[in-house]
């Protein structure tokens, strides 16, 4: 096992609800010995259950955790050499599709990137392969994407890097492909939250980056709504959450 494949277990493992649930698990152990102290932390894991499961939280979370990302102003867009989109999984077997397409965030940022690339007449790179966890025999995301922008957009895509397997190779590959090209200044495609870690590591790689976010996190119902656990917030608390940790370690790491 790479050191890579580690990665998504032990973000499953950490982050809610898995985390949370664990932790109260180990304060009904720890209750059989000291029970006021294991009873606690069992009932503080499971409101931590309960409030990571909220839209308000995450959107809260990202204010407080993440640098602050502003939307692409058409003026910066004039002067990048291309409009590089990040990918965010696939979906392998649809099948009213058949064949893979891509996830519903590699959708949205895929869409925003046809969009950009329509408005300014700048080539598009892709930066996708297989994930840590991807299940053998499934296309690479690059694959996935070429075809749907083909297909779906009829735009092409210059630069595909169908080999990364996270953020940090997106940048290091794509240094490799659309550098050798002379291309310095991009536009960066992904969702806000990703935007500031993903930002960081093309930067690393050599790029001039103006980032380009999309997805940004925001009111999806009403009041009440927003703040009752979901499964819908529990995926947005991962991300938030996910996000902060990740980008900690790519500090320590440089």
């Amino acid at each position: 096992m790479q050191p890579g494949e580690l990665k998504p277990i032990l973000t499953a493992l950490v982050l809610p609800p898995t985390g949370t649930l664990l932790l109260a698990l180990l304060g009904l152990l720890l209750a059989t010995r000291r029970r006021a102290a294991g009873l606690t932390l069992a009932a503080v894991a499971i409101v931590l259950s309960l409030v990571a499961g909220s839209h308000a939280v995450a959107r809260l979370l990202a204010q407080e955790l993440l640098p602050p990302v502003a939307p692409l102003q058409a003026q910066d867009l004039r002067s990048v050499q291309a409009i590089v989109v990040l990918g965010a999984g696939v979906w392998p077997d649809p099948p009213e599709y058949g064949s893979a397409q891509p996830s519903e965030p590699a959708l949205v940022r895929l869409r925003y990137a046809a969009r950009l690339a329509r408005q300014s007449g700048k080539p598009i790179a892709f930066a996708g392969g297989l994930g840590w966890g991807a299940m053998d025999g499934m296309e690479p995301e690059g694959t996935v994407a070429r075809r749907m922008l083909q297909e779906d957009y009829g735009l092409s895509v210059r630069w595909l890097d169908d080999r990364s397997r996270d953020t940090a190779e997106n940048a290091e590959r794509m240094a490799a492909l659309a550098g050798r090209d002379g291309v310095r200044r991009i536009a960066l495609v992904t969702d806000a939250v990703h935007m500031p870690r993903a930002a960081a590591a093309f930067r690393r790689a050599g790029f001039d980056v103006v980032p380009a976010p999309t997805d940004f996190p925001q009111r999806e119902r009403s009041a009440l709504l927003e703040w009752l656990p979901s499964s819908s917030g529990f995926v947005a608390c991962r991300h938030v959450i996910r996000e902060w940790l990740g980008g900690l370690v790519a500090r320590a790491a440089h």
